[in-house]
């Protein structure tokens, strides 16, 4: 039996992204979206699936994000699209939350 270890990728602090909001974060080659959701922390690829947009600057409303390249939307917890013209959805990333308050993935 084969036993499989996963790597965590400290990304940053919970205080570091406001309640409703994301930042961008760039780190080991992956460009990634930070989002906190009423104090429950997604984390996703930044590009948008369809165009150039930044997801970490786009609009959330609840737990959907608007692109801010061609409106596109996707929902920030599963990366299912909400809105075309995006067709491909989003990849989301396992996300710990440590004792110290660093939010990290799972590689």
């Amino acid at each position: 039996m084969t036993q499989t270890t996963c790597r965590h990728l400290a990304l940053c602090s919970r205080a570091e992204v406001e309640p409703g909001t994301a930042i961008r974060i760039e780190k080991e080659g992956l460009t990634l979206a930070v989002f906190n959701l009423e104090g429950e922390f997604h984390v996703t690829d930044d590009m948008c699936t369809h165009g150039p947009g930044s997801l970490s600057e786009g609009c959330i409303t609840g737990e959907v994000v608007e692109c801010d390249f061609h409106n596109g939307a996707f929902n920030i917890r599963t990366g299912e699209v909400v809105a075309p013209p995006c067709m491909v959805p989003l990849r989301t990333y396992r996300t710990v939350v440590d004792d110290e308050g660093f939010v990290s993935i799972e590689l």
